[in-house]
């Protein structure tokens, strides 16, 4: 069966596999509602969920609707949730709401009940730390605070009072027999709660119905707030980062007229042995000519690394993709999710692939600890933070801590889907690789590599090969962390997708000319360099995280602090493996190109 899977990959390809697979995402990452029409005739049952309660500082940290004390039917039924909604922390469940289309109802008694001390505790506390909860009217979310704090001045100085929202207003705009939106206004008689002695209340609720004329594909825009400010914004960042690469290819393509371009001129001619040699202590590249292709140590883990990065980089680009053909709608709950794994699982063969073409070429033997390498270089890091924090999750009772049922999905893909592709590409990549392509022979004892100054050092070079880049993506970091850790909702996959392109080029220019720098100083050794500097954009990102959490959130909590530190880590190191590939590459395409234009002996 391998083999018969390997002759037809032959056969149709790898481009067209890659086809498939995208197309396999595309299919998977659908996710439709239970009323998939959204259409009603009046008298209808409209469906509405209850989700989750989060604090307003982070909304990944996330609690079921029941944990407090709320009105629930007689039996509370959940709904059957797909990868994507288990992994985002969705647990939609019935609750006692009644919605019939097109009826409006004036305060409907949702149920009297009587709140102990240890309930009106729970409420008092989520009121402190501003929860909110979260529900969803014909799949379109709802966002209510649970209450509200005011102060009471007294004699004795300000005493804090908690009030508790228990009647909800809710206007629901209709357009013929679809739903085209929804808004949930607390009323003023609001109760007070305190966690000192018993209290009755009673929740209620009213609906009234009102005519739109805005059409059902377009409902959603209405929750994408300051969509032009945010637009002008992040137009004007591009703008930066275009004006940043223009200034830097214009120093590049100075640089390659006044001194490159005479180099290889002058060593790509017939020239006097005594003129090279007054020449001597002004380039020193060519002189390396027998080592600059030289292979790499550790070569079993460069070719993992660089597999893992090709693989993470398709990755992108398919949800890239995705994105722009309008795949991820606003608040479609678990499309993202579903897509993201379903496209790290399919997107294994290229890993494979990658990784065990460059490792024959690099004349290794041990390919089967080269690809079981490959496939835990990035999963193994990121399976144990996830198996930390989920066990966090778990200890706080949150549903951010993912069910036994999508840990057993996930594992299964794993096993029986993720590993066999990674598989099967490490094959077909090792029997279809060739010889590796240096214009010059490798002399057969290394030349040392002369002393160095400090800033020269890998360290400082990484410094400095990652600030150009992280500039091209400062400013739409904000608006990225602020979708992950926060509310609003990012819309521009075209902007994200040309800021990322922008990245790539600069990563790239700018990893040439520190390997073009390097190779002057008579150093070989810039395989392991250029992958360094490639990605040391991941670690300035990093370093944006903690200014971010620190000064740009109000996150704070070991749960929070450990959930958003450990994601971003494994973020950042698939960033910096990403970057590091495309670093390297670029270098690889330039070193042969400087090589192959001389005469060497």
């Amino acid at each position: 069966m391998l083999l018969t899977l390997a002759s037809y990959i032959r056969l149709v390809g790898l481009p067209r596999m890659l086809f498939i697979a995208l197309l396999l995402i595309c299919l998977g990452s659908h996710v439709e509602s239970d009323a998939s029409k959204h259409r009603f005739n009046k008298g209808d049952i409209v469906p509405f969920y209850a989700d989750t309660v989060r604090p307003l500082s982070n909304s990944r940290e996330t609690y079921a609707y029941y944990d407090l004390p709320y009105c629930s039917p007689d039996t509370v039924k959940e709904e059957k949730l797909n990868l994507g909604e288990m992994m985002n922390g969705d647990r939609l469940v019935s609750t006692p709401y009644k919605f019939e289309f097109l009826v409006d109802k004036d305060y409907e008694v949702l149920c009297n009940k009587t709140l102990s001390k240890t309930d009106a505790s729970k409420f008092i506390n989520a009121i402190e730390k501003d929860y909110y909860m979260q529900l969803y009217f014909d799949d379109l979310p709802i966002w209510d605070l649970i209450g509200s704090v005011q102060n009471d001045y007294t004699n004795e100085g300000i005493k804090s009072i908690y009030v508790l929202n228990t009647h909800f207003e809710f206007q629901v705009f209709y357009n013929k027999d679809r739903v085209i939106g929804v808004t949930l206004l607390t009323a003023d008689n609001s109760l007070y709660i305190s966690d000192d002695k018993e209290v009755d209340v009673g929740f209620t609720y009213s609906v009234r119905w009102i005519m739109e004329t805005e059409p059902f594909d377009k409902r959603m825009d209405r929750y994408i707030a300051d969509k032009s400010l945010r637009h002008h914004l992040s137009v004007n960042s591009v703008a930066f980062s275009f004006v940043t690469l223009f200034i830097l290819v214009i120093l590049l393509r100075t640089f390659y007229v006044h001194v490159l371009h005479k180099d290889i001129y002058k060593y790509s001619h017939d020239v006097e042995e005594t003129q090279v040699a007054e020449n001597h202590e002004e380039t020193g590249w060519k002189n390396i000519h027998g080592d600059v292709f030289r292979f790499p140590k550790h070569k079993s883990l460069f070719a993992a690394a660089l597999g893992s990065g090709t693989h993470l980089l398709v990755l992108i680009v398919s949800i890239f993709v995705l994105g722009l053909l309008g795949f991820f709608p606003p608040y479609a709950r678990g499309v993202l999710w579903n897509a993201l794994v379903i496209a790290y699982v399919v997107t294994s063969i290229v890993s494979g692939y990658t990784s065990g073409s460059f490792y024959s070429q690099l004349e290794g033997t041990n390919w089967m600890k080269n690809v079981l390498l490959t496939g835990g270089l990035f999963f193994v890091p990121l399976f144990l933070t996830f198996g930390f924090l989920n066990s966090v999750a778990n200890f706080y009772g949150t549903t951010a801590a993912l069910p036994l049922r999508g840990i057993v999905i996930l594992t299964v893909l794993c096993i029986f889907l993720a590993s066999p592709l990674l598989l099967l590409g490490g094959i077909i990549g090792k029997n279809r690789a060739s010889d590796f392509q240096a214009p010059c022979k490798t002399s057969k004892c290394p030349k040392e590599v002369p002393k160095l100054r400090w800033y020269r050092g890998v360290l400082p070079q990484m410094a400095l090969a990652g600030i150009l880049p992280f500039s091209v993506i400062y400013v739409q970091l904000y608006y990225i962390f602020a979708t992950v850790w926060g509310h609003p909702v990012y819309t521009l996959y075209g902007i994200l997708c040309v800021v990322f392109i922008l990245l790539l080029i600069m990563t790239a220019l700018v990893s040439v000319a520190l390997t073009y720098f390097q190779l002057a100083v008579e150093d070989h050794e810039w395989w392991w360099r250029s992958f360094f500097c490639g990605g040391s954009t991941g670690l300035f990102t990093y370093g944006y995280c903690i200014y971010y959490y620190i000064w740009r959130s109000e996150m704070n909590g070991f749960m929070q602090t450990s959930f958003f530190f450990g994601y971003m880590a494994c973020v950042c190191y698939g960033m910096f493996l990403v970057l590091g590939s495309v670093g390297f590459h670029a270098s690889l395409l330039f070193v042969r190109y400087l090589y192959a234009a001389i005469k060497c002996d």
